[in-house]
């Protein structure tokens, strides 16, 4: 999985500029555990970036004990190990993803890569445009995704899943009003459609997407503007599944997400 809420790579990567890691075929038996004593390996992470200073625990780990084709603990045990969330777990686990030094494994876990010398001329650039790729194409991603959704959500919200809502958008207008952010209603929002289209499962999807884009999301209602008009598109959605209209909310959806999309891309 790769790391969207993206932490300071810079700092990561200086310190591999001549190193590169590559995933090869060596994959030790999912049975063979890692050493027992990892636990005094870890310390208790208490920074407000949690993510970042168990990315940099892990790293020292892998570059100082683990061989290529080990299994990382799972995220329980790590999140347990470290006293921290396994939301933190994800997002570090993510960012040295994207350095090279893991890679998922079906069936398997987390594996740990085996290190090369000189594969990679700029890893902090090769970096930096995957994430703009991976971006992208969860981007697109929610327009396949969620524009249906709106669409069901038109044919299936009851007068309840309407009143949710309104309130929901009531506190996003209030909450921008008295200028404070309000990410938390904007995701409400989406995952309320997504209730009212009568499908639990894709719940799930959602919110496992709105995690990968979390950051992006962020910044994104941090430009000048942009919370407003996403406030307009949420209405003009929801005004949409008000008329029972399964058409206009599709398309509503879809232009909302397409300005997301145009103004983030734009910005990486």
């Amino acid at each position: 999985m790769i790391v969207l809420s993206f932490p300071n790579a810079k700092k990561y990567f200086l310190g591999h500029l001549t190193t590169a890691f590559r995933c090869g075929p060596l994959i030790r038996p999912v049975g063979m555990a890692v050493p027992a004593t990892l636990n005094s390996d870890f310390e208790a992470v208490r920074r407000s970036k949690v993510y970042e200073e168990v990315a940099r625990q892990i790293e020292r780990l892998i570059l100082k004990k683990l061989q290529p084709g080990d299994k990382l603990p799972s995220e329980r045990e790590l999140a347990e190990m470290l006293g921290v969330s396994r939301s933190s777990i994800r997002d570090a686990i993510r960012s040295l993803e994207l350095m090279g030094m893991v890679a998922p494994r079906q069936g398997t876990g987390t594996i740990v890569c085996e290190i090369t010398v000189g594969s990679l001329v700029n890893p902090l650039a090769n970096a930096l445009k995957r994430k703009e790729e991976l971006i992208a194409e969860l981007l697109d991603f929610r327009k396949m995704l969620e524009p249906p959704l709106a669409a069901r959500a038109a044919t299936h919200a009851s007068p309840d899943d309407i009143s949710e809502m309104e309130e929901i958008l009531g506190r996003q207008q209030e909450k921008l009003r008295e200028g404070d952010s309000a990410i938390v209603e904007d995701s409400e929002f989406h995952y309320s459609i997504a209730l009212a289209s009568g499908n639990s499962v894709v719940l799930k999807v959602l919110d496992t997407l709105m995690d990968l884009l979390r950051d992006t999301r962020e910044r994104s209602l941090q430009v000048e503007g942009r919370p407003q008009k996403s406030l307009a598109s949420h209405r003009r959605i929801l005004s949409a599944i008000k008329r029972h209209d399964a058409e206009a909310a599709k398309s509503a959806m879809r232009r909302h997400i397409e300005d997301v999309e145009e103004m983030v891309l734009d910005k990486i």
